[in-house]
């Protein structure tokens, strides 16, 4: 198994290289906060779960063989993101999907999936930029109704009728999806 570049990283966290530390901390953490706050968490939640995930992976690193074969920010960002949503599951008191160390697992996979999911992000950054673009109208309509509530409900809400509703959302989707195929870059994000 051959080592990544990025398995400095690892070797940085198991001999306390104070160097590679900080730029591991100045380059990933504000990725992991942004995602952390996009997804019902605070700063703090963020900080804390970058320490505790680099903490864990000295404990791995110092305890036992353990090498990197991918980038380091995507097993870190998968690692944070697993840890992150077992953390949402615990707060409503849901079963947690990983415990553990099922949340380092590394293979080629990580880097296809941390691809797929760098692309979804692009994706949903895509279509939040073009919703912008579109009339209060419809940003309010698609907003609302992207909500999960049911079309009457939305419809009562915005004091139209149900079929008024249902034609304009099809109005304002067309119009967003073409905003959309339009941008530049739209072909590389693999619709």
């Amino acid at each position: 198994m051959t080592a990544h570049p990025d398995h400095k990283y690892i070797e940085a966290l198991q001999n306390n290289d104070s160097f590679l530390i900080e730029e591991i901390y100045s380059r990933y953490a504000g990725r992991i906060r942004q995602f952390v706050v996009k997804n019902s968490g605070t700063e703090t939640d963020a900080a804390d779960l970058f320490q505790e995930v680099l903490i864990e992976l000295h404990r791995k690193a110092t305890r036992q063989q353990f090498t990197l074969t991918c980038p380091f920010d995507a097993f870190l960002y998968l690692v944070c993101r697993n840890r992150w949503i077992n953390e949402l599951h615990k707060r409503k008191g849901k079963p947690v999907t990983i415990a553990g160390d099922e949340g380092f697992n590394i293979n080629e996979g990580v880097s296809e999936n941390y691809e797929a999911l760098h692309i979804q992000e692009e994706r949903k950054n895509l279509v939040e930029e073009k919703l912008g673009e579109l009339g209060e109208g419809c940003r309010s309509l698609l907003t609302l109704s992207w909500s999960g509530k049911p079309l009457q409900e939305v419809a009562a809400m915005l004091n139209f009728t149900y079929a008024y509703v249902r034609k304009k959302k099809t109005e304002c989707m067309s119009k967003l999806i073409s905003l959309v195929k339009e941008a530049p870059g739209f072909s590389a994000l693999k619709w």
